[in-house]
C-alpha cells in the first residue's frame, strides 16, 4: 500500500499547532496564538507568514485602541489542507 505525502508545510511542530488551534476557533489573535502554542513572538510571526503566503490563513492587521492586533483567520483552502493532512496521518496510524 503506497502512503500519500505529507504536506511538510503543516508537517512543522508549530505550523501543525496553529492549525490546529484556528481549525477549532472562528479567529484568533496572535498573543492567544502565543501563549496557547508557548511560542516566541519572532518565530510565530516566521510561521504564521509562511502559512499565510500559502493562502491557510488569512492575516489582519489592525489596532485595538493604541496597540496593534493581529488576528489570523484559518481558509476554506487551510482547512482542507488540515484535513487532508489528519486523513493521511490516520492512514498512517492503522494497523
Amino acid at each position: 500500500m503506497a502512503f500519500k505525502t505529507l504536506d511538510p508545510l503543516l508537517h512543522s511542530q508549530l505550523r501543525l499547532a496553529i492549525m490546529s488551534l484556528l481549525v477549532s476557533v472562528e479567529r484568533a489573535d496572535f498573543v492567544y496564538i502565543k501563549e496557547q502554542t508557548g511560542a516566541t513572538a519572532g518565530n510565530l510571526s516566521v510561521q504564521i507568514d509562511k502559512l499565510s503566503s500559502a493562502g491557510y490563513l488569512s492575516v489582519t492587521k489592525g489596532f485595538e485602541g493604541k496597540k496593534p492586533k493581529t488576528t489570523c483567520k484559518i481558509t476554506s483552502i487551510g482547512i482542507e489542507a488540515f484535513e487532508a493532512y489528519v486523513n493521511t496521518i490516520q492512514q498512517y496510524l492503522k494497523p
